[in-house]
């Protein structure tokens, strides 16, 4: 024995249901967002401050090479007047690693690289000859320079910017220079090392050979560093993310120095910049979780009153038959569109299935001659349409000249010749369209939801295939049809779209017969 399906869940359980899911989903959404925009805000945020930082500190490198050549430059005029004297270039180098505090050392040295004066004077170099790369450099180009890192005599990793000095005659004597160590306390150090960020960012500085010039771990100093920007990148600043060691990410802005061609970096880890991220999210999620509980708990009131006339729709929907029941339906509440809509049709079907079984069978509402609808077929059908304002056009139809086939060939012949229409007719309607006979040779045929183009379409259609039809002991008839529609507004009476397709009809007489006549609208 068959057992019908019972569903166990029902609306309200399901609209909670989809509640708590939304909720659950764009809580979540809310939090991943906000993780993804907060990290890349972090992330942009830490590198466009390093790379500020990084600019800051270049310039303020730049600056000082510039006053450091200019306070050479000035050195290297004075001592152009009067390089024999020694008293003066004794003079000018003390004065120059002293007063400036910008030199760890300052040395002069002749055409031929001997040491000609040197500050201070515990180096004991007096009188030597240089032969470092930066000293040879210095003499051959003649000019003023900043040296790669070298190692200087005291085998000092340094720096070396000098200043050539000329006679008024143009005659080359040598040049005055100054030495910056990278490996112990010097102005370099202070000006990279003494503004650093205290939020784990780490500054260093690479030559354009990539070696370390400053780092604030001085055993990586004269180290080779991989390089943060190509040879033949014009970039003077900018930022990336790029690998450090161990497969860490690290955020780095950077600046070249345009004098010296060095990199100022500024490093942060990854790992640091997004800490603070965390918390963050556990704010946010503190923050939307009782504001979620309480839009869950209003949802669920709300699902339940929305689902409540539903659900009492849907257990009298099982009671349709049930004497009374359209007074229960009545007594619901169905304070919204959707469940009025549910109650005003069930209101109907009940009306239209009692009314079925408590006046109209089958037999009265089919003419036995033909098996189509009779009148009270059709009126029962009209009164579902006029309910529920269906739209529909009609075709009234009637067999030209039926009086002369009972005439000649006698009624049991016109009897048929009815039957053969009504099913050419039957056979020409669709699954949704209405035949019915609505006397004697006069046929109806409803097609709901059709336009007045397509029912004169469907009327030309149906009169041709009588015409083109050759019936049982009298040929060939013909039809004449008149159409009308009716657009489902109260304001248009339904009737009165009847007797505009009766009077088309009449007019598809007139005109001669075995014709399609539309009623105006």
């Amino acid at each position: 024995m068959l057992k019908l399906f019972r569903p166990k869940a029902d609306l309200r359980n399901l609209i909670a249901l989809l509640v708590i899911v939304s909720i659950v989903i764009t809580l979540a959404n809310t939090l991943y967002a906000t993780w993804r925009v907060q990290r890349q805000v972090l992330i942009d945020s830490t590198l466009e401050a390093n790379r500020a930082y990084a600019a800051k500190l270049a310039s303020t490198s730049e600056i000082f090479f510039q006053l450091a050549q200019s306070q050479l430059h000035y050195s290297a005029n004075q001592l152009s007047r009067d390089f024999g004297n020694a008293g003066l270039l004794e003079s000018e180098v003390n004065r120059l690693r002293e007063q400036t505090t910008s030199f760890n050392s300052v040395a002069i040295v002749d055409a031929q690289g001997v040491i000609k004066a040197i500050s201070p004077e515990s180096l004991t170099l007096k009188g030597m000859h240089l032969t470092s790369d930066a000293s040879r450099e210095a003499l051959t180009l003649r000019q003023p320079i900043i040296s790669k890192p070298t190692l200087s005599a005291a085998n000092n990793l340094l720096v070396f910017v000098s200043w050539p000095v000329w006679n008024p005659e143009g005659d080359y004597l040598g040049y005055i220079g100054g030495t910056i160590y990278l490996k112990k306390k010097s102005i370099l150090n202070a000006l990279l090392g003494e503004q650093f960020y205290r939020d784990g960012t780490t500054i260093y500085v690479l030559d354009s050979n990539n070696e370390v010039l400053y780092h604030q771990n001085r055993q990586l100093i004269g180290k080779t560093l991989p390089a943060i920007v190509s040879p033949r990148d014009d970039q003077t600043n900018g930022s990336l993310m790029m690998a450090g060691p161990g497969n860490t990410t690290q955020l780095a802005g950077f600046a070249v120095v345009p004098t010296t061609g060095w990199t100022v970096v500024a490093l942060k880890p990854i790992k640091i910049t997004l800490d603070p991220l965390s918390g963050l999210l556990m704010k946010v999620l503190k923050n939307s979780v009782p504001f979620a509980l309480l839009t869950l708990l209003v949802a669920v009131v709300l699902a339940r009153l929305i689902a409540r006339p539903l659900f009492q729709l849907a257990r009298k929907a099982s009671r349709m038959d049930a004497q009374g029941v359209s007074k229960e339906i009545g007594g619901i509440t169905a304070w919204y569109f959707e469940a009025a809509q549910v109650k005003r049709a069930l209101l109907t079907g009940i009306g239209l299935v009692q009314d079925k079984i408590g006046r109209l069978s089958s037999e009265a509402q089919t003419d036995p001659l033909t098996q189509l609808l009779n009148r009270r077929g059709l009126n029962a059908v009209l009164e579902y349409y006029r309910t529920v304002r269906q739209p529909f056009s009609v075709l009234a139809l009637d067999i030209d000249h039926f009086k002369n086939v009972n005439d000649s060939w006698g009624h049991d012949v016109g009897d048929r010749v009815i039957q053969q229409v009504a099913s050419t007719l039957r056979a020409s309607a669709r699954q949704s369209d209405v035949v019915c006979r609505n006397g004697g040779e006069e046929f109806l045929m409803l097609l709901p939801g059709t336009p007045l183009d397509e029912a004169q379409i469907i009327a030309e259609r149906v009169r041709l295939g009588i015409a083109e039809a050759w019936l049982t002991d009298v040929g060939r008839i013909t039809l004449s049809i008149g159409v009308a529609a009716w657009n489902g507004s109260q304001d248009a009476g339904l009737e009165s779209s009847l007797k505009q397709a009766d009077a088309a009809l009449y007019e598809a007489k007139n005109a001669g017969r075995n014709c399609v006549i539309v009623a105006a609208p």
